[in-house]
């Protein structure tokens, strides 16, 4: 796609299908926004990669993937400040493109419109709008998608003028996450933030709406349609947030049972399709929904995991992040984001073989803090090796496989490095330490024999005089279980 100040571009018509949309995307370049300098996308990779082959040089250029993307760029600014990750206009429209598909739309046409500032009337200035009108009509779009949000203004304005309806991009998420909400809870978080979103964008305002009253000029009709449209939308927004709150208080009551024994959590967190729920699914053999549309996963689960050490903790998968996630939706999900603040540790899912790996993460790190939830311990997982080019994933593994690595590269789909990523989160989990014991154990306890055999790594086994002596690595928990079996390191020592 070419990059001209102003250009439309109409796709080649699909065949008509009754229970799809016809959608014309619209995209909105700020040249003011442009001229700020962005690492390019696949900087943390390609750096990564670099110094897997033994290179410190701050400018990269390196072949990545399969299918012929590419990373490169530098580390910094001139200055030596980092640069900060930005979406270009045209990734941001691919980014709607791909939201659309997902909401189940066909795309039939989309324009760029490149301004110095967006205009406050129609967001793309009046004769853009005159423009984007015909060629709207002319592959019979349905509706606008806009990669921008609107004010409710704006909507209506542009409305009046394409005659079809507008989208903007808050309200196509919304979209997308009540199609796939299939829980009870999923499906009140969603219509919250439907509600949060609708209210104010009812048409009309102004004193003379109110209700009847005493004095001069306050004798009206009454009560209007759009007040009693407000009402119910208040009354409605109050019921859905009591449902919430107890859905809250049922999630507590949950985690307080959990957090009794010493289990950890870890969290799935990272940008929508970077792989989670296969991770998920991979580690965990749940079997849960993954796809390869946006926001596939909203409703969330947790199962148990066996790390190596023998300790079982519970993997959260969670709804996935998006750059400019509209407040709304952060607020309404809050009951499932617990999960997130209330981690001991959180993977960050990032999607190794997308040349906007870097961007995505930076719109992570923006959610992340919005919920308080930057400083958390953390492990980076770059899922979808399998994309890259063979020689640079094998070097990239091999330079995360050091001890204290904080960043590790896996393929959910091909199962390479889990091992590894289990291993890492078994270092890094601090609840229910691990430690060596000495055990004698009656041959007579068979179930405290079965216990340890399933619960802790066993190093050694000795049979004598009817009992089991062994030494293992055991929780903590276990050790208080067995505590009358445990040898004292005193009576090792004279042992010796």
């Amino acid at each position: 796609m070419t990059r001209e100040s102003r250009r439309a571009r109409t796709l080649a018509p699909f065949q008509n299908q009754s229970d799809q949309e016809r959608a014309f995307l619209v995209g909105l370049d700020v040249r003011a926004r442009r001229s700020k300098a962005a690492v390019p996308a696949q900087a943390a990779v390609a750096r990564d990669a670099a110094k897997a082959a033994g290179s410190e040089s701050p400018v990269l250029s390196l072949e990545m993937r399969k299918d012929g993307g590419f990373g490169s760029g530098t580390a910094a600014k001139p200055n030596g400040k980092p640069n900060i990750p930005e979406f270009d206009a045209e990734e941001s429209l691919a980014e709607l493109r791909t939201l659309a598909e997902s909401a189940g739309a066909k795309v039939a046409g989309e324009i760029l419109q490149r301004r110095d500032r967006p205009d406050p009337a129609t967001l793309i200035g009046a004769g853009k709008l005159q423009e984007l009108a015909g060629a709207a009509a002319s592959v019979n779009a349905d509706l606008l998608l806009f990669d921008h949000d609107l004010s409710p203004s704006q909507q209506r304005n542009i409305e009046k003028i394409v005659d079809r309806r507008v989208i903007d991009r808050t309200q196509l998420i919304l979209d997308i996450f009540a199609r796939h909400a299939r829980t009870r809870e999923g499906q009140l978080q969603v219509e919250l933030a439907q509600l949060q979103y609708l209210l104010p964008r009812l048409a009309g305002r102004g004193s003379e709406m109110s209700q009847l009253g005493g004095g001069i000029g306050t004798r009206g009709p009454g009560e209007t349609q759009l007040e009693t449209d407000r009402r119910k939308i208040y009354r409605r927004i109050r019921h859905v947030e009591q449902q919430l709150e107890n859905v809250r208080r049922i999630r507590a009551q949950q985690r307080q049972r959990r957090e009794s024994a010493p289990v950890a959590t870890v969290a799935l967190v990272g940008y929508t399709n970077a792989g989670k729920s296969t991770l998920f699914n991979a580690l965990t053999r749940a079997g849960v929904l993954s796809s390869p549309k946006m926001f596939a996963t909203l409703d969330p689960t947790i199962r148990a995991v066996d790390l190596p050490s023998k300790r079982k903790v519970l993997l959260s998968d969670t709804v996935g992040f998006i750059r400019n996630l509209p407040h709304t939706l952060v607020s309404a999900f809050r009951a499932t984001l617990e999960e997130v603040q209330r981690a001991s540790l959180i993977l960050h899912v990032s999607d190794a073989g997308s040349r906007l790996s870097a961007e995505q993460d930076a719109q992570v790190e923006i959610v992340l803090k919005e919920l308080d939830a930057e400083n958390k311990p953390r492990l980076r997982v770059m899922n979808k090796v399998d994309l890259l080019d063979e020689d640079v994933a094998t070097g990239l593994m091999a330079n995360s496989g050091r001890d204290d690595a904080r960043t590790l590269y896996v393929s959910a789909v091909a199962g390479t490095g889990l091992d590894r990523l289990l291993e890492r989160i078994d270092v890094l989990i601090k609840e229910d330490p691990v430690s060596r014991v000495r055990l004698r154990v009656p041959q007579s306890e068979g179930k405290s024999l079965a216990m340890l055999e399933a619960r802790t790594r066993i190093y050694s086994r000795t049979y004598l005089d009817g009992a089991v002596e062994l030494e293992a690595d055991a929780p903590e928990s276990i050790v208080r279980r067995v505590s009358d079996f445990v040898v004292p390191k005193s009576k090792l020592a004279v042992k010796h």
